[in-house]
């Protein structure tokens, strides 16, 4: 094993000492309150549309439909008219947890591929993201419902 000489660690401690002085400081107390709060927002405009489709008299497994459809479009054109990054760059968290946030991670990368084409750009990239998410969601909820069906059955 190779001797690091003086020169060598006070090269070393110098990179060192730059590195944490450049190193951002987190604002960890403001970073969360600005998330809760955009990320509440986000639930009181779900809790909204929700509201008024009940007040128009919707059957409430529709209104759940109706509501997780706006918020997806929402998320989606927002994203695609640039205003999603900017509300994500103030509020951090608070945007990626909603289901406006799902919206955005399918939107996003077709967005920054358009320039390539709607074959090649758009389509090929729009689940880069999503992908993952998408087969996990889909792969988990045929086992439960594998799971419940052979539940039902043995409890018949």
């Amino acid at each position: 094993m190779r001797r690091k000489n003086i020169k060598e660690e006070e090269i070393i401690e110098k990179f060192e000492a730059l590195a944490k002085e450049s190193e951002p400081n987190p604002q960890i107390a403001k970073n969360c309150v600005r998330a809760f709060i955009v990320g509440g927002l986000i639930c009181v405009i779900g809790q909204l549309i929700f509201n008024l489709f009940i007040y128009l008299g919707f059957a409430e497994n529709d209104v759940k439909t109706i509501t997780t459809i706006i918020m997806v479009f929402l998320g989606a054109l927002l994203t695609g008219v640039g205003i999603y990054d900017k509300i994500a760059s103030y509020a951090g968290a608070g945007t990626v947890v909603p289901i406006t946030g799902f919206a955005n991670a399918v939107v996003a990368p077709a967005m920054e591929f358009k320039k390539e084409g709607f074959i090649f750009g758009v389509a090929a990239k729009i689940f880069t993201i999503a992908g993952p998410v998408l087969v996990y969601g889909i792969g988990s909820s045929v086992i439960i419902g594998i799971i419940y069906y052979f539940i039902d059955i043995w409890v018949k």
